[in-house]
């Protein structure tokens, strides 16, 4: 029986312990015991597999035009300036009559010297008529010797008198054809420095500039440090140079667009500025429309240099963290691994990589901000990977799937421009700028299609020997072959030919040539 005494004792004792033991039995009835920690999902990625390409480099500088041939328009002669013909900043033509002098003082000097020749011919006459009297009477002692001497004298004198009157004529001929003064070449014409009616002197004879246009030259310099890092990657066999260092030159104008026509290095300094310690080159481009002016600030790219061995891939594939860039690849088991990379220059849309990524990696394009080292994946999508100017080193890798199989090559679009034939230059492995062109389409074709395949054989005329001939038809082959690795195809996609005749028993003109030809084509096609 409880008392009051032994209540109010049990009120005197914690019952917070109690209650909270109670409430956490209860809170685990009916549950049943967790089995373990709950398994991640499979990321859901996009992937593309990478193989190892001769990746373009395209070296950028800062460039100014100039003119090919800038002539100074002077007066040749003293006098005052008649009159201005030509339209100030006006295209000019050679030839064109840019300024009129007054021509009257002129004149007047050419009618004078046409007297004064006159007048000395005049005295020659006399001159001869009277030596032809004094010869006979010396010769039968009827004059003295002096005589016979001073009549020489006098025809000898005479004549170069008329001598010296013919010069004056023509030196008064020539002032006066200097008061037309005219364009010795086309190109764009400046303002005129001297208005009409002034005096013009040797002093101030400088009256306006034409400017040629085309060809324009672009002076851009290199810096001492990148002359030195080419070399070295030359050396190196990092980077290979287009034959006898034969670049491209394109030229980006300030809008950020390209200029349509591409140019060549014309000349190199021979030695470093003592003031920028840069290397002065330059560049020629024609400007046939007249589009560059003079003085304009432009981007030069050299095209032509290729790093062997590298991988173009999208910068979305490409991420940065405290250690570097890296990527995401997709192991033999199907998880993600973590590749730290050594990255280049951009080109476009894409990134050049020189270390960090294998041939047949299943690199990770999307899907790559929500993976972690040795998280699973699934491959959903083949990436879609359009590489700007060209360049490609990686083809798509279709999703697997075990419904989906490889069309076969009857179902696959025909192939843009095949078969296609392209012409080179003579004794020249470099491939044209018009067949560059053409091979991008069939490399985005290549790309598009990887089940399909091209061949290709080159030709050389008659002009070397055999063994000369058989080089220069291959390095035209693996020339082109070059240009659809960059444009996107893959190596399993060409096939090197060598044709049953070098010559291809044609005229040097069509021999001078690489056939592209589907790989499925009858070699008596070729």
């Amino acid at each position: 029986m409880l008392t009051v005494h032994s209540v109010c004792r049990m009120a005197e004792r914690p019952l917070a312990p109690l209650v909270l033991a109670s409430l956490l039995a209860l809170a685990g009835c009916g549950k049943d015991k967790p089995t373990g920690p709950a398994t991640r999902p499979p990321v859901e990625v996009a992937v593309i597999t990478v193989t190892p390409q001769a990746a373009p480099v395209t070296p950028e500088f800062v460039g100014q035009t100039e003119s090919s041939q800038q002539v100074e328009i002077r007066a040749r002669v003293s006098g005052f300036l008649e009159r201005r013909v030509y339209a100030e900043g006006a295209p000019v033509k050679a030839g064109q009559v840019l300024f009129l002098m007054d021509k009257k003082p002129f004149e007047a000097q050419l009618q004078a010297a046409r007297a004064e020749l006159t007048q000395q011919q005049s005295r020659l006459v006399v001159a001869r008529q009277n030596l032809a009297r004094v010869q006979p009477l010396a010769s039968q002692n009827a004059l003295s010797k002096k005589d016979l001497d001073d009549a020489v004298g006098q025809e000898q004198t005479a004549a170069a008198a008329v001598e010296a009157a013919k010069a004056k004529l023509i030196d008064a001929e020539l002032n006066l054809g200097y008061c037309t003064i005219t364009s010795p070449v086309a190109g764009l014409s400046s303002f005129a420095k001297l208005q009409e009616g002034s005096y013009v002197s040797p002093q101030n004879s400088l009256l306006t500039y034409v400017a040629k246009q085309d060809p324009m030259r672009v002076n851009f310099s290199l810096s001492e440090n990148e002359l030195l890092r080419v070399r070295e990657d030359v050396n190196a066999g990092r980077l290979s140079l287009p034959a006898e260092s034969n670049f491209q030159v394109e030229v980006q104008l300030a809008d950020g667009s390209k200029f349509p026509t591409r140019g060549r290095i014309t000349f190199s300094d021979a030695s470093f500025s003592q003031a920028t310690g840069t290397f002065l080159m330059r560049a020629e481009v024609p400007n046939p429309k007249g589009e560059l002016r003079p003085g304009q600030f432009v981007r030069v790219r050299l095209i032509g240099a290729t790093r062997p061995g590298s991988f173009v891939v999208p910068q979305r594939a490409v991420q940065q963290g405290p250690r570097g860039e890296y990527a995401w690849v997709v192991d033999k088991d199907g998880k993600a691994e973590q590749r730290f990379l050594s990255v280049g220059d951009w080109i476009g849309d894409d990134w050049l990589i020189y270390k960090g990524l294998r041939s047949g990696d299943r690199l990770i394009v999307d899907g790559g901000l929500k993976l972690a080292p040795g998280a699973p994946v699934k491959i959903t999508a083949a990436a879609a990977h359009a590489p700007a100017s060209g360049a490609q080193a990686v083809a798509a890798a279709p999703a697997p799937s075990p419904s989906s199989q490889a069309p076969s090559q009857s179902a696959a679009p025909a192939a843009p421009g095949l078969p296609l034939e392209l012409y080179f230059d003579s004794g020249s492995a470099l491939l044209p700028d018009d067949g560059a062109r053409q091979l991008a389409g069939v490399a985005g074709w290549l790309a598009a299609h990887p089940q399909q395949r091209v061949a290709l054989s080159g030709y050389a005329d008659k002009r070397g020997g055999a063994a000369a001939n058989a080089l220069l038809a291959k390095r035209r082959a693996q020339g082109v072959r070059s240009a659809l690795l960059v444009g996107g195809a893959s190596e399993a996609q060409i096939e090197l030919r060598a044709p049953q005749n070098i010559t291809g028993g044609d005229a040097d003109e069509r021999a001078r040539r690489v056939s592209v030809l589907p790989a499925t084509a009858d070699a008596a096609q070729r």
